[in-house]
């Protein structure tokens, strides 16, 4: 080619320099903090075949996903999100497994979206993941370790929001929608299409008063008050149980003492249809989407074969640097290398000197004087 290739295609960048020895050092510190729950690491293939992402499993849409045919003629993906992975993974390695599962990942991401906005294509996420454990208590586990990692990259102000899909899902069966319709306004309800739900719920012919509850819940948001208000709202069942879910919660995370970080939003819902009950969001300064994202999704290791309940979450790694560099924190960063010069002359006694310092744990460079210059 007359032409050399030396830019990216749209939506991916490199990242080099102190920029990528600043992200590494901030992986280095939420994994510390993850595995002290006694999280353990594991790595999943970064393409999958089609089906662990299919509409049934409730991810990523098709149309945003990276396709591609092996030789065999089946269809392969790059992975949009690692939850399904997770999913696959433990339904795979752990099927007879009774006791709760903990995983914790760091990889890269890929989303074939044509509306970038400003985001990247191919993003890096850490998460974890805790299979088998339905408690409230992991509920609280989940999202105290979301606090304490973020608190660990030195962000200070941010703020944990906790919204339960339960409590949706219970209005849309009280007010008789089908599961399609529930489906579409919950995607325009999380784009914050406001008009578009009414308009939605006026062609279904929902009630006035559904209408109104449906619509109301986007104002359900602030401190544990909310959950009182969100009470109030409702008579059936399964929403009035997941603000009793969401209360205990908050005591659990009371007990973590981090409740000074956290806020609830009956109106929060999300595009992974795969998640059944809690959801979290974790925002802050700087950045105009979610920095972490997660919740319970006690249906998703059914699509492959074995039965659990689980819960997780994932840092946009990228994302959390941006808010990091914008709110002017420093992140610390190993000792920089030592520069040994030499000559041709004294390179042996250079060397060997390189050798013991690196042996004692430093950095060397050693660089080869010009001898011209001299």
């Amino acid at each position: 080619m007359s032409k050399i290739l030396v830019h990216t295609p749209e939506g991916v960048r490199d990242i080099y320099g102190m920029e990528y020895a600043r992200k590494l050092a901030v992986e280095k510190v939420i994994l510390e903090k993850v595995r002290s729950y006694g999280y353990e690491d594991i790595q999943t293939p970064t393409f999958e075949f089609f089906d662990v992402f299919s509409k049934e499993v409730g991810t990523t849409p098709s149309r945003e996903l990276y396709k591609f045919f092996d030789k065999e003629g089946d269809t392969l993906v790059l992975r949009p999100d690692f939850t399904p992975s997770m999913a696959r993974c433990a339904a795979k390695y752990f099927m007879d497994e009774n006791v709760p599962i903990r995983f914790c990942y760091e990889g890269n991401t890929f989303s074939n979206t044509s509306s970038l906005q400003g985001k990247l294509r191919e993003v890096t996420q850490m998460g974890a993941e805790l299979i088998g454990d339905d408690s409230v208590e992991a509920d609280g586990e989940m999202a105290a370790l979301i606090i304490e990692s973020l608190l660990a990259t030195g962000l200070k102000d941010f703020q944990l929001s906790i919204g339960n899909v339960e409590y949706f899902k219970g209005i849309c069966t009280e007010a008789g929608l089908d599961a399609e319709t529930e489906l579409k306004l919950r995607e325009l309800i999380s784009g914050k299409n406001f008009f578009g739900a009414e308009e939605l719920l006026e062609e279904c012919h929902v009630s006035q008063q559904y209408r109104e509850v449906l619509l109301k819940i986007t104002d359900l948001f602030g401190t544990a008050e909310a959950l009182t208000q969100a009470k109030q709202l409702v008579k059936n069942p399964r929403s009035l149980a997941a603000v009793e879910r969401m209360e205990k919660l908050y005591e659990v995370l009371c007990h973590y003492q981090v409740e000074k970080y956290v806020s609830f939003d009956l109106g929060m819902l999300s595009k992974y249809h795969y998640y059944t009950g809690v959801i979290y969001k974790a925002y802050t300064y700087g950045v105009g989407d979610a920095i972490v994202k997660g919740g319970r999704y006690d249906n998703l290791l059914g699509h492959f074969g074995k039965t659990a309940p689980a819960i997780g979450f994932m840092i946009v790694t990228d994302d959390l640097m941006a808010a990091l560099e914008r709110q002017n924190i420093s992140i610390p960063l190993p000792d920089k290398a030592i520069t040994l010069n030499y000559t041709e002359a004294t390179y042996q006694t250079v060397l060997a000197a390189a050798r013991s310092l690196r042996k004692q744990g430093q950095k060397v460079v050693m660089i080869r004087e010009n001898q011209e210059n001299k």
